[in-house]
């Protein structure tokens, strides 16, 4: 007969067991419907995993393929803090050291960090992935490797050796990566840029590689970056990957190479050049160019000071591309302009012969000087003399219109579109905005500004018959393989004058670098030389500064077959600022060890130039 006591017990452990079961079927229902979506995710993560692999970005090569900027094999040294086997200690001694880091850095990171997210689920930030030192060399990571398989540690059965075997081979591992090298350091530096790492999200997942900062590593950034690859591939309950449960394999594509119109030993002759003069003159900066004026082709294009791309601490302000970025006036170098143009227009012609005052004359209320007292000058001998007041009136009869039509074709006012980032336009503004005192200005290079590659692919126009080219900084793109993926060919812009007037032009140039032209120092004993020198006064707040110049020469040679136009400009060079005393020398080291480099066929006869007053600007 049942007890009232054991009625009781009976009906507590029913509602004990039916409370169990309402909890589990609760549970159930949550598990399976309620968070169903959240906890299927989670499944599939762990059953299978998504690796993505950056590609190898594609190399910066000079003309004949030698590289300028390319990827080197590295490692990224990682941690399993799950295959420890609580063996942190020692870990950390044996790695520390030939990571070149302190134990006491190394330790904390071989411990995972347990969390939990928004929803409320255990987490850790990295239970099998510990970063623990990125672009490790492939040597150095061997001599890890090798380490870690030589732990010793106290133990003995089948479950100390399974653990001696995962934290001899797992604890530790390393997954390739790429760091970007520059061969020749400094070379070049602001022609190519640098690189940082970016974090890109590859549809939610987060991977680290290359992207270019400057040069051509930040124009061509796309080009060189390729395109990613990735892996599907099922894990095992300790997070290996199973090989035969792989279900997708995309290798990544490579970047391009790219391949520059840069000769990396011109560009070698340039620099040292130009470290010479800063050493000798202490200008604040300066620049060359090296342009072949029948294709565009930039051979080289250096600006100091400069900075080291595999040190990026060494990039500043003081270290950008001033060729392209900076404005200046021009000077003397524009009155190939304004002669060129009222030559072509037949307003005025080589012999026709001008007034110079003996060097000070009032136009339109403002009084000009020339450097030395001038009288009476064909327009040969007012390039020749770079004489301001002769250039002022020959830039009268041209008129405003046509002066600025003159230069516009030859570029100025807009970009060149040169492959660099951070190319500025100049400054040229229309004639309505012109006041009189333009016209006494303008002729001269004042109340103009360019920048210094717009100004040596100008002179290449008239080393070039006329035809002005857009400079060109990129022969090709190659794969890996050397197959050639697009091929880039020069640009001609325009017709600016014809080839009778530039004809004139060349010959009147040729008196600049006579012996008693503003350039003499820049002649060269084999070749003919034609250029144009010029000292631009500074100007700070709207006024000139006293005592501060910017000091250029411009040439190409050989005179009648130019193979080669160089452009020398300085800021603020110290112990004389005419670009007759100070750049055509480096122009003159520039161009006879390029000379002798290209094998350029010495001219046979060298006539003797026409002489004329010397001086220098």
């Amino acid at each position: 007969m049942t007890t009232r006591k054991q009625f009781r017990r009976a009906l507590a452990l029913a509602l004990t067991l039916c409370g169990a079961f309402a909890g589990l079927g609760y549970r159930l229902v949550d598990l399976q419907v309620l968070r169903h979506g959240q906890l299927a995710t989670v499944a599939e993560q762990s059953a299978e995993h998504e690796f993505w692999e950056a590609p190898r970005r594609g190399d910066i090569l000079d003309i004949h393929g030698n590289p300028l900027g390319t990827s080197v094999s590295v490692e990224t040294v990682c941690a399993d803090p799950s295959a420890m086997r609580g063996e942190q200690a020692l870990v950390a001694r044996t790695i520390a050291p030939l990571l070149r880091m302190n134990d006491a850095d190394v330790y904390p990171r071989l411990f995972p960090v347990v969390g939990r997210d928004r929803g409320g689920l255990l987490v850790t930030n990295h239970l099998y992935y510990a970063p623990l030192c990125k672009d490790v060399s492939e040597d150095t990571w061997k001599k890890i490797h090798l380490a870690m398989q030589n732990l010793r540690v106290a133990g003995s059965g089948r479950a100390f050796d399974l653990s001696l075997y995962e934290l001899r081979h797992e604890a530790i591992f390393a997954e390739p990566s790429q760091m970007r090298v520059y061969p020749n350091g400094a070379l070049a530096a602001q022609v190519l840029g640098f690189c940082t790492m970016k974090d890109v999200d590859m549809e939610g997942h987060v991977i680290s590689q290359m992207a270019g900062r400057d040069g051509i590593e930040a124009a061509l950034n796309p080009v060189l970056t390729g395109v990613a690859g990735w892996q599907v591939a099922g894990m095992d309950g300790n997070r290996r990957e199973l090989i035969p449960m792989r279900d997708e394999d995309v290798q990544p594509r490579d970047g391009l190479n790219v391949v520059l119109t840069i000769d990396s030993v011109i560009q070698h002759i340039v620099e040292s050049a130009l470290a010479d003069a800063m050493q000798k003159h202490s200008p604040l900066d300066a620049t060359a160019i090296v342009v072949r004026p029948q294709t565009g082709e930039i051979l080289a294009l250096a600006s100091l000071p400069a900075y080291d791309p595999n040190h990026l601490n060494t990039v500043t302000t003081k270290t950008r591309d001033r060729v392209i970025t900076d404005v200046m006036e021009p000077g003397s170098t524009f009155k190939i302009v304004t002669v060129s143009g009222a030559l072509n227009d037949g307003v005025v012609h080589l012999n026709d012969v001008f007034d110079c005052h003996h060097g000070s004359c009032v136009f339109f209320g403002r009084t000009l000087h020339d450097a030395e007292p001038l009288g009476m000058l064909t327009t040969e001998e007012i390039l020749g003399k770079s004489s301001n007041i002769g250039a002022v009136q020959i830039g009268i009869r041209l008129g405003a219109d046509r002066l600025y039509h003159y230069a516009t074709e030859y570029g100025f006012g807009e970009r060149t579109g040169i492959p660099l980032p951070g190319e500025v336009a100049g400054i040229l503004y229309p004639v309505k905005d012109w006041s009189k005192l333009s016209l006494a200005r303008i002729p001269m290079g004042q109340g103009v500004a360019v920048t210094r590659l717009q100004m040596v692919m100008a002179m290449a126009a008239i080393a070039n018959g006329g035809w002005l080219m857009r400079p060109m900084l990129v022969s090709r793109l190659e794969d890996r393989n050397g197959n050639v993926a697009e091929q880039y060919r020069p640009q001609p812009m325009q017709d600016v004058v014809s080839p009778a007037t530039d004809r004139e032009m060349v010959e009147a140039l040729k008196t600049v670098v006579s012996p008693g032209g503003t350039a003499a120092a820049a002649a060269m004993k084999d070749y003919v030389v034609a250029g144009k020198t010029g000292t631009a006064q500074k100007a700070e707040k709207g006024v000139y500064a006293p005592g501060k110049y910017i000091a250029s020469f411009i040439g190409f040679f050989p005179a009648d077959h130019p193979q080669l136009c160089v452009s020398v400009v300085m800021d603020e060079p110290k112990g004389g600022y005419y670009g007759g005393e100070v750049c055509a020398p480096v122009f003159k080291t520039i161009a006879e060890r390029c000379a002798s480099y290209l094998n350029i066929t010495p001219e046979r006869s060298i006539e003797a130039q026409p002489l004329v007053a010397s001086g220098a600007r």
